[in-house]
């Protein structure tokens, strides 16, 4: 099998403008630690996104998964400037949007909409459906038409499989799984190319998660959608995505075409997740690799030096893991196509058997290295890991 490496690509790879929707060259994030009685000084940094590449393409479903706390969510606001970048370019349709200011912004935002993880939440309790649906499109400009506006109100309900009736009441009258719905109507209701989707079905039950996933991929293709969806549920994601990135402590780490990176996973962090889906064949569940990390994320304050995930990897190596931050690149392996692509030192090695995975020994560690007035770190210890007989 052949193991040689291409050289480290850390920009995405390069595609014709009308292929590409949306355009993320590195992306960061980060959200300032304050301290102080009268005068609040900046003591720290968290870095939820630090460094993030991605193209999205017209009409495909982006499915970006990773464990809580990963700085996913973070992200997708950040494309709809819900949060402020702190650096980098989110390009939408050749726009910079990061530069995008006031009333410009305002007209941006009817081309991306988001659905919000908590249908309850997201919904104002005092507004009927009918309010919350006109709301959007009066900020825009598109209910001139008194008449047209009823009827399209009656069109995205339809859509989304609610009746007419449920233009009058309030959202605590819905289920759940209703809810949701009302949410996605009110995404659509002002005509938006990109959807950002986070974890759109993680608050519902497991019978309507299937009916809310068919229920997108149904409106994407009526509508000609564009779809980030946000999970951490890695098998609604394989249903429902075109390209799957998987992010840990706020950059990708592994992204490819959704059939390939569940067939071949190459980092060793989606190694692991892989290994915690469940398989319905019990024989095959017994036989499979099981891939168990040993605890927590580590603080998104202060991020491991090098490889972010080499604290809790079987295959850190001595060299490299810990110093150098390895750039998502392609690699050329036997069976693995041109855009499959990983951030990792020694992906081609571990895939190939060369490096065998190790204990890894935990031990508490302090997350920060801030003082309190007893000297004394106020940032309380984690868990962190180094392999067997490490430092």
């Amino acid at each position: 099998m052949s193991t040689a490496a291409t050289e480290v690509n850390p920009e995405p790879d390069a595609e014709t403008p009308d292929d590409v929707l949306v355009d993320v060259r590195g992306l960061k994030v980060h959200f300032p630690i304050k301290r102080g009685v009268i005068f609040d000084r900046t003591v720290g940094h968290v870095y939820a996104v630090d460094g993030m590449d991605m193209q999205i393409r017209r009409g495909e479903t982006y499915g970006l998964v990773g464990e809580s706390g990963c700085g996913k969510s973070t992200f997708g606001r950040a494309l709809l400037r819900l949060e402020e970048p702190t650096d980098g370019t989110v390009t939408f349709d050749g726009v910079d949007v990061a530069s995008l200011n006031g009333e410009d912004l305002r007209r941006k935002r009817q081309d991306m909409q988001m659905v919000f993880q908590d249908p309850m939440s997201s919904l104002d309790p005092r507004q009927t459906v009918e309010s919350l649906l006109l709301e959007g499109m009066k900020a825009h400009g598109l209910t001139k038409d008194g008449k047209a506006a009823g009827e399209r109100l009656r069109e995205l309900l339809k859509a989304v499989g609610l009746p007419p009736a449920a233009l009058s009441k309030y959202p605590h009258e819905f289920s759940g799984g209703q809810r949701q719905r009302i949410g996605i109507a009110r995404a659509l209701s002002v005509n938006p190319r990109l959807i950002v989707a986070d974890e759109p079905v993680s608050a519902l039950d497991v019978s309507v998660q299937a009916q809310v996933i068919n229920l997108l991929e149904d409106l994407q293709e009526e509508f000609d959608l564009t779809y980030l969806v946000v999970a951490h549920d890695l098998a609604v994601v394989r249903h429902i995505s075109d390209t799957v990135g998987v992010m840990y402590l706020g950059a990708l780490v592994e992204e490819g075409a959704a059939d390939d990176l569940y067939a071949e996973p190459l980092h060793p962090y989606t190694r692991a997740l892989m290994s915690a889906v469940p398989v319905p064949d019990p024989g095959q569940e017994d036989r499979r690799e099981r891939i168990i990390l040993a605890g927590d994320l580590p603080s998104p304050a202060n991020p491991p030096t090098g490889c972010r995930f080499h604290t809790r990897c079987p295959w850190k190596q001595d060299t490299l893991c810990d110093t150098d931050r390895p750039q998502l690149r392609t690699v050329e392996l036997t069976g693995v196509p041109g855009t499959h692509r990983v951030a990792c030192h020694f992906a081609e090695q571990i895939h190939a058997g060369e490096i065998q995975p190790h204990e890894v020994d935990p031990e508490l560690t302090a997350q920060m290295g801030l003082d309190g007035p007893d000297g004394k770190d106020i940032i309380p210890v984690s868990v962190v890991h180094n392999p067997v007989g490490g430092p």
